[in-house]
């Protein structure tokens, strides 16, 4: 077990909060891993619940997070809960089954997971609950597309999915009133316990950019605890506009986030430096709207070194951030108007 040890020294940067996903520790003890993150100076975990952390489908589950919720508030660390573990509702298909499945008792086993989700997050203290739509269930797409962002590759994010519907060829009018009839129970649960809701919109799934998440919002009556997961790589990935863009349009959604490298049109989670993004003036206009959550690395498919991807990205980050305030976003263009050609930065 790690032991409590005096927080490094930082360098003075604007008021962000950084955390690193549990999904990109999946080789570690869940008290190992948090150990790790508050030993680098991270200032809170994404927590997925998973089968080998916090399983949210095993016996005594309140008291395993009641001791959870002891060790981050003796680390010093805040949380935030994420529900996209591939298997942990069925072995046999990645992500499923998910809200928009046909059968409405498939629908009904996702439901309860984020219902879950919540009430562990309101015993964490957790300032929100992350979630996703799901693929639309759709005969003309197969197991091995389902989850890409125009044709890219399954990037295997917390929400990346593959055949989680049955081929049903479902429509999409049928899959928006799914979505909103499913997470309707969960907005209500999140309202009673004071935990905001979190949608991501998700390459490849029905809810896929910022304009999606506004559909949903409108269809549910735009409830005060439904808010976003703004994956700042997705952004990148397929947003009309820049990353930097999509943070000031996101702003008064925004209850948390996800960052990573990535290039355009790939959907693939990638290490700070390894993809197109210019991260200085995203997190210049992520501080200018005020967003006090977490900003939580996202590299769910490098387990296989996660406490060395853990280590380098925190001071990549610190950097990007001080240079943040040398260099503040530009002034948001026009709506529609197209992404300019993304450059690498290594701050």
């Amino acid at each position: 077990m790690s032991r409590v040890r005096p927080r490094p020294d930082r360098p003075a940067v604007p008021p962000f909060r950084f955390g690193y996903g549990t999904n990109g520790l999946a080789d570690l003890r869940l008290d190992d891993a948090l150990g790790l993150l508050a030993d680098l100076g991270y200032d809170g975990v994404g927590l997925t619940l998973d089968h080998m952390h916090l399983d949210p489908l095993a016996p005594d589950l309140a008291a395993r997070t009641g001791r959870v919720a002891a060790r981050l508030a003796a680390l010093g660390l805040g949380v935030t809960v994420e529900t996209g573990a591939r298997y942990v509702l069925d072995p046999r298909r990645k992500h499923g089954p998910s809200l928009l499945d046909p059968d409405p008792d498939d629908r009904a086993r996702r439901v309860a997971l984020l219902r879950t989700a919540v009430r562990v997050a309101a015993d964490l203290g957790a300032h929100a609950v992350h979630c996703f739509s799901g693929v639309t269930p759709d005969s003309d797409r197969d197991s091995d597309s389902a989850g890409d962002a125009e044709g890219t590759g399954d990037g295997d994010g917390d929400g990346g999915s593959e055949g989680t519907g049955d081929g049903d060829g479902t429509g999409i009018e049928e899959a928006w009133k799914r979505l909103a009839d499913s997470l309707a129970p969960v907005v209500d649960a999140a309202t009673a316990a004071g935990v905001p809701l979190a949608v991501e919109p998700e390459p490849g799934h029905l809810l896929a950019s910022l304009d999606d998440f506004h559909r949903l919002r409108r269809a549910l009556g735009d409830p005060e605890a439904l808010g976003l997961t703004l994956d700042i790589g997705h952004c990148q990935c397929l947003e009309p506009l820049p990353p930097a863009d999509c943070v000031r349009a996101a702003g008064p959604w925004l209850r948390h986030v996800q960052i990573e490298d990535m290039r355009r049109g790939v959907h693939e989670h990638l290490p700070f430096g390894d993809g197109e993004i210019d991260f200085p003036p995203v997190l210049a206009a992520l501080a200018a709207t005020g967003y006090q959550g977490l900003t939580v690395v996202e590299l769910p498919r490098h387990s296989h070194a996660g406490p060395r991807f853990a280590a380098a990205s925190l001071p990549f980050l610190h950097r990007a951030a001080t240079a943040a305030t040398d260099s503040p976003a530009p002034a948001a263009p026009p709506s529609g108007v197209p992404s300019a050609t993304p450059r690498r930065s290594t701050p």
